[in-house]
């Protein structure tokens, strides 16, 4: 089964063919990285305005690519939820738009569900049940993988997220946007013992995150050198926060997976394509015997083929819509 897959939640337009869920048969990403390093981060009016622009051409192209058309593919599949509502509502409408002129299903698409299912395209043997962390700069969640399309969150972020944090951390550093791979970089030469970063903690949740004070904590510290004079060594910083991060959500994750008796444990979202994390994770399965999955870094940011491969899975069980499909900024998993 060729599913089309279409994604616009942020700064990307996105389109891709994938078969039975696990083939990517083709995958066009049209990014604005550069437009919106000018002002530090995603200006949603202007993405919008490029999804518009970038989408006819970026669905063509990927059809192209898989040497198909639009009537060879089985149904079409769009995020739908959560993002920026103006560049969902450009991948919702012209979703809608192919689908009722082709006559096609239209499967709608939770964001993060597709990010998990990036390690089906990775992973073909991956099956539920089993536990994922989902890191991004929106998002971060401990969530159990009950089915394909069932979903149990049993722990997320009270504040900032793990990418959001990374990336306002580097901003205070000086490095450019997207901030978080410059840590990256710069971590590989740092001392992660240099500099003592807190861990913050929810009261009474002992599976959600909070980096809103580890961020605070950054951003203090690179003042207050600024106003002595005193020049902070920033692949040691960055190598830092790096490891309290990753410490952070290795730790999390591990509590929750030996709680609820999960021996597999996978890992998706943006923040996946992080050195530290990966490895910290991937370490720490290793050592209680856990089966680890993680998507390759070229699918950790966000793309159309996690879109298509969920929509196969959505499709299978009877998840369709028709066009009163709207696109929604704030869904929680649980409320699909």
């Amino acid at each position: 089964m060729l599913i089309l897959g279409i994604e616009s939640s942020c700064d990307e337009t996105a389109a891709s063919i994938v078969r039975d869920g696990r083939e990517i048969i083709s995958s066009v990403i049209s990014t604005q990285i550069e437009e919106h390093k000018k002002y530090g981060g995603v200006v949603p009016e202007i993405a919008s305005r490029r999804h518009c622009e970038n989408i006819l051409g970026v669905t063509r192209k990927a059809l192209a690519d898989a040497q198909l058309t639009l009537a060879d593919v089985d149904a079409v599949a769009v995020t739908y939820a959560p993002g920026l509502i103006g560049a969902l509502l450009v991948g919702v409408n012209f979703a809608k738009g192919l689908a009722t002129a082709s006559g096609k299903p239209l499967v709608p698409v939770h964001h993060i569900a597709g990010h998990i299912a990036t390690n089906y395209l990775t992973h073909t043997e991956l099956e539920p049940p089993y536990l994922s962390l989902v890191a991004s700069g929106g998002h971060s969640h401990i969530i159990e993988v009950q089915s394909y399309t069932k979903f149990k969150v049993i722990g997320r972020t009270h504040d900032d997220a793990a990418g959001e944090c990374f990336d306002k951390c580097a901003r205070a550093m000086g490095f450019p946007y997207p901030g978080g791979v410059h840590i990256d970089n710069a971590a590989q030469s740092g001392d992660r013992t240099k500099f003592k970063l807190p861990h913050p903690t929810v009261a009474g949740s002992e599976f959600d995150f909070s980096f809103s004070g580890l961020k605070t904590s950054v951003i203090n510290m690179l003042h207050n050198a600024e106003q002595k004079g005193v020049e902070i060594d920033r692949n040691d910083l960055s190598a830092s926060i790096q490891s309290t991060i990753s410490e952070i959500l290795t730790d999390k994750t591990m509590l929750a997976a030996e709680a609820l008796g999960y021996k597999k444990v996978a890992l998706a979202g943006g923040v996946s394509a992080n050195s530290g994390v990966r490895a910290a994770l991937s370490e720490a399965c290793q050592k209680r015997g856990f089966e680890f999955y993680m998507p390759e870094k070229k699918l950790c940011g966000d793309n159309a083929a996690m879109i298509a491969s969920q929509g196969f899975y959505n499709f299978k069980a009877g998840i369709t819509a028709d066009e009163s499909l709207n696109a929604v900024a704030t869904l929680s998993m649980e409320d699909i």
